[in-house]
């Protein structure tokens, strides 16, 4: 289990790590590839099986020039750079994110530069809806904001798509 302040930590040092990436790997697109799991606990059997997956489908999809990977108890995160525009690398990871049978539990970011620092493109941006909830049809944050659904509901519903994936 970690603390809130392990998590917010945990985001400086993403961000920082993005920012390094972009800076190092001018002319590419960066991916950023991280598990949604609700709760403390950020590591776990579940989450290394949707990061294997999830790691998969980003280097058949995409077939990046260079990735770097890690395994960290604040959560899996994964950096890939990529060749291609910033709108096409978003549409593939949208449709990653819509389609895979564990999609809906990776969180494809494509990062940009933004003066000193990056910015994740908006799905909206290239015409995606927002992504939705996985237990009812509201947005993703609307849920999420008002804590319609507990976390026993979504972890047991995440247990049933891991249980289909390793059926499939």
């Amino acid at each position: 289990m970690i603390t809130l302040e392990q998590l917010l930590e945990s985001r400086d040092r993403r961000y920082a790590r993005q920012v390094e990436w972009i800076r190092r790997h001018e002319g590419t697109t960066l991916v950023c590839m991280t598990v949604v799991l609700p709760g403390p606990v950020k590591r776990d059997e579940r989450t290394l099986r949707i990061a294997k997956a999830g790691t998969e489908a980003v280097r058949k999809t995409l077939e990046p020039l260079s990735e770097q990977l890690y395994d960290l108890e604040t959560g899996f995160e994964g950096y890939f750079s990529v060749g291609g525009s910033i709108p096409d690398i978003k549409r593939i990871c949208c449709e990653i994110e819509d389609t895979h049978p564990l999609g809906r539990l990776m969180d494809l970011d494509v990062l940009e530069p933004t003066g000193e620092g990056v910015a994740p493109v908006s799905r909206s941006r290239i015409g995606f809806p927002p992504r939705k909830c996985l237990l009812c049809d509201l947005p993703a944050r609307v849920c999420m904001r008002a804590k319609t659904h507990s976390q026993e509901a979504l972890l047991a519903k995440i247990d049933e798509m891991l249980d289909l994936f390793s059926n499939l």
